[in-house]
Parts: structure tokens; C-alpha cells; sequence
């Protein structure tokens, strides 16, 4: 391993932690960079490492997962007959300063690592078949930062079944990793550039706890938002007609089923249950009883999206 041991982490707190963690880009924050973790968008790491936003709240799930790193450790172990240790340092690329490294482990008389993981049953298929490409990625970079010759990822899915993954050292993909994180941090973390919108949940989230309240003024967009708009009617069109389809498809699924409520072809499965929902009908509640309505009425605030 060749990387610089930049801080020890084994007695730092949590905020010390995510304080060292804005001087660069860490392994989770790969795939995110080059816009490749499904949960996360390059605006979110953007703002984690410019701004004083808290940080995600800690939940049952991170707890649980952190609590389990010791078992998904000697779980592997146990497979693979391999020794790990701790690694309690905040790792730093010995040329590219701007890439860190928190290692779960690392393998004894091996220049590799071991990254522990945790997931619901739901993730089972998915592991089976590979390693996602966000823990992937997440891995190349740790060989980029460290100079690993492989590393393994394991994983406890669902409290119910342990898997493990080899991953050979890439010398193609970690260049262009690096690449990515390059210009990611010294155009938009240095440069101070807000990363552009990319169509992802996460950063429809971001601009709406930015932008939560509105003000009566307006506006005039510059001629450039004129293609904009066609295309957007452009898809607006389009995804009317292929929300059609298949609604059809739906229709004719449910003609063929009539009182049936399940349907089934090879591995696909269709249900149509009839459901109960107890619901309060607040038009008569107001009319009849309007003081405990008043009581219980919540009134919340919502910026509404519309284009004509």
C-alpha cells in the first residue's frame, strides 16, 4: 500500500470524521461523481464538500450496518481463510491529494483490501449476478488511492446469506476514474461551479429544499430556454403515448383475468386484489362537526411545477 496516512480516525467523532472527509473525494463518492450511483447525484457531493448542510441523519439502517462490519469481516474470514485488520487512517493518493480513502480492512500479507457491506433480501438477485457498479467503482477507487493489486467486497444479505467478490485491479477504468475525480473537484469543488441539473431525484430534492418558498415576482428566460421548451413538449408527447400503451396492455391483462386475482406467465406474476381502505370523509366532518375539524386540519406548504 502507498498511499499517505493523512489523520488517524480510531478515537475521531463522527463530525471530526465528516470535517476530513470535504477535504476530498472519498470512495463512496466515486460513482456519484461520474453520475453512476442510483441513489445520489454529483450535486449532492458538490454541496457536501462546500457547504455546512448537516449531513444525512444517522438511522437504524447505517447503525446496523456499521455494527455488522465485524461480523461481515470475520464471515470472510471464515470463507476465504484470508486474516484482515483495521486500517484506522484517513488514506491520501501520494499525487492526486484530492483523493481519500476509509478502508473497512485490509488483508494481512496481501496488498489488498476488504470492503463490508450490508442489504435487504430485495438486493439478493443483484448480488448474485455481480457487484453493483456504484461498490464497484467504490473499490477501483480505494486501488487508485492505496495502489491495491485487488480487493474483495462482502456482503450480508437480508441476515440470511453471505457473499464475497474478488475484484482484479483495472489500470483503464481507474485512469479514467481519476480523470472524472479530477475534473469534478477542480472544476466544481475549486472552481466553485454549481454541477449542472442531470434529471436524477436526488437533485429534484436538492433544489427544492433550496428553493422551498417562493416570492411574487417574474421573470423573463433568455432565448436559449425557447429549444427547451420543444423538446420538452417534444417528451411530453411521447411519454403521454407510451403511458397509453400501456395502460392498454394493463386493460387487456385485466379482461383476461376478470375475478381471477392472480395471473401468472413462466416467472411473471400479475395480482389484481380487491383491498380495503378505511379513509375520513373531511367534506362531512367539516360540515357536521367543524370545531374538531379545525382541531386536526394541517396545512402545509408546496411549490407547484407547471408549464403552459
Amino acid at each position: 500500500m502507498n498511499a499517505i496516512r493523512l489523520v488517524n480516525t480510531k478515537n475521531m467523532s463522527y463530525e471530526e470524521w465528516l470535517e476530513w472527509r470535504k477535504k476530498g473525494i472519498g470512495g463512496s463518492d466515486a460513482a456519484t461523481v461520474a453520475g453512476l450511483n442510483p441513489w445520489r447525484s454529483p450535486i449532492n457531493v458538490y454541496l457536501d464538500k462546500t457547504t455546512d448542510q448537516p449531513p444525512q441523519e444517522d438511522n437504524e439502517r447505517m447503525r446496523v450496518g456499521r455494527d455488522l462490519e465485524d461480523y461481515v469481516a470475520k464471515r470472510f474470514e471464515e470463507a476465504t481463510g484470508a486474516r484482515v485488520r483495521r486500517e484506522n487512517y484517513l488514506l491520501q493518493h501520494p499525487e492526486h491529494e484530492f483523493m481519500l480513502a476509509n478502508l473497512d480492512r485490509v488483508l494481512i500479507g496481501e496488498n489488498a483490501f476488504l470492503e463490508c457491506k450490508t442489504t435487504g433480501s430485495y438486493s439478493k438477485s443483484e448480488w448474485e449476478e455481480g457487484i453493483p457498479l456504484h461498490y464497484e467503482l467504490q473499490c477501483l477507487h480505494y486501488m487508485a488511492v492505496c495502489g491495491f493489486d485487488y480487493g474483495y467486497i462482502a456482503c450480508l444479505i437480508g441476515n440470511e446469506k453471505f457473499i464475497y467478490h474478488k475484484i482484479e485491479r483495472d489500470e483503464e477504468t481507474i485512469n479514467n476514474l481519476i480523470a472524472i475525480e479530477k475534473d469534478f473537484w477542480e472544476r466544481y469543488i475549486l472552481g466553485d461551479e454549481v454541477p449542472e441539473p442531470d434529471g436524477s431525484n436526488a437533485y429534484t430534492e436538492v433544489i427544492k429544499k433550496k428553493y422551498h418558498t417562493s416570492i411574487v415576482e417574474s421573470i423573463e428566460l433568455n432565448d436559449s430556454f425557447s429549444e427547451k421548451f420543444n423538446r420538452r413538449d417534444e417528451l411530453e408527447k411521447y411519454i403521454k403515448a407510451m403511458e397509453q400503451e400501456k395502460k392498454q396492455i394493463d386493460q387487456e391483462i385485466q379482461l383476461e383475468m376478470k375475478e381471477c386475482e392472480v395471473a401468472v406467465l413462466g416467472d411473471r406474476k400479475v395480482t389484481w386484489k380487491t383491498q380495503s381502505r378505511d379513509t375520513v370523509d373531511s367534506k362531512r366532518l367539516k360540515e357536521e362537526e367543524p370545531e374538531i375539524y379545525k382541531q386536526y386540519i394541517k396545512t402545509s406548504l408546496n411549490r407547484v411545477f407547471k408549464v403552459k
